[in-house]
């Protein structure tokens, strides 16, 4: 289902993106709209697509994962069963916050959150027994400098 978006869909959105426990009065209210409306719209925008899960962000370091590794991955594996085998053990991995399949040198990244260097270390030892990979390097991030899961809608 195809939806246009137009520029009161475009403020909904970044209102819903800033804090999606507002009110619905709230919302409305920053839209410059009333509630029935913006309720119609955000429902036609979930119905569409545009309107995934609906979470809190939690803070990390407030709960003790204190370390994020950045996982850059080279494989010399690239055939079907591999590739169903690897998903499956990044699935199972509650520390893996995202993961991406590149183009280039490198063929997956991974952003893995954990408590400590040790607890990195576990993860590792589990995956590399679970699947065969070519290279793996770990990246630490000495400070989160910025972290968002707002798009940019304007326009």
């Amino acid at each position: 289902m195809t939806v246009r978006i137009d520029e009161t869909d475009r403020k909904i959105l970044a209102e819903l993106q800033r804090d999606a426990g507002q009110s619905l009065e709230e919302i409305a209210t920053a839209v410059g709209s009333s509630k029935t409306p913006v309720w119609n719209r955000i429902r036609k925008l979930r119905e569409a697509g545009v309107i995934g899960q609906q979470t809190v962000i939690l803070d990390a370091e407030a709960l003790g994962f204190e370390a994020t590794f950045f996982v850059l991955i080279r494989t010399s594996a690239h055939e079907a069963d591999w590739q169903r085998q690897f998903l499956k053990a990044l699935q199972e991995r509650p520390e893996v916050q995202e993961a991406h399949r590149l183009a280039g040198d490198i063929d997956y990244i991974l952003k893995v959150r954990v408590r400590n260097a040790r607890a990195y270390d576990a993860f590792y030892q589990a995956l590399i027994s679970e699947v065969r990979v070519h290279n793996v390097t770990a990246l630490l991030s000495m400070e989160e400098i910025k972290s968002t899961t707002m798009l940019p809608l304007d326009g």
